[in-house]
């Protein structure tokens, strides 16, 4: 009975010992070339979940997205909503639009980056260069003459 649980004591100090997992794996690959057996290992960090961290410190897993007009990390669908345009065509995507005084800051599925407007009074369209955000049955974006996106 004394050996068994000298046994026992033994085995769990061995198991409690043990290295514990650093979140990496390790790639074994044994070769064999002229009667030389050779093994080559190949550690691979895995990708924790929720470590995607942009430049700002805006988590994009959590749906965060940096706004350069609040200058702070924002959920863009929590903002207006804007459609592509009735033109006949099934869209997947969506673009939003947040508000801040007279600024509005564009975020579209087609631009890398966001785009920011301006309007002089209340009742005016948000303007920059070609685009223009206009106040009408919800909002109205164009650029240029083409009704881009529609929104409420």
């Amino acid at each position: 009975m004394k050996k068994v649980i000298l046994i026992v004591m033994i085995v769990s100090m061995v198991v409690s010992c043990a290295k514990k997992p650093s979140g990496e794996k390790v790639n074994s690959q044994e070769l064999k070339k002229d009667g030389v057996e050779v093994t080559i290992q190949d550690t691979v960090k895995e990708a924790k979940v929720g470590a995607d961290v942009d430049d700002h410190g805006c988590k994009a897993s959590a749906g965060y997205t940096w706004s350069t007009l609040k200058k702070e990390c924002i959920r863009i669908f929590e903002g207006t909503k804007l459609s592509h345009s009735d033109d006949g065509k099934k869209y997947t995507t969506a673009s939003y639009v947040i508000f801040d005084g007279n600024k509005a800051e564009l975020f579209l599925d087609t631009q890398k980056e966001s785009i920011i407007l301006e309007r002089k009074s209340e009742g005016e369209p948000w303007v920059n260069g070609d685009w223009q955000l206009i106040p009408w049955r919800g909002y109205v974006l164009k650029k240029g003459a083409d009704i881009l996106y529609t929104g409420q």
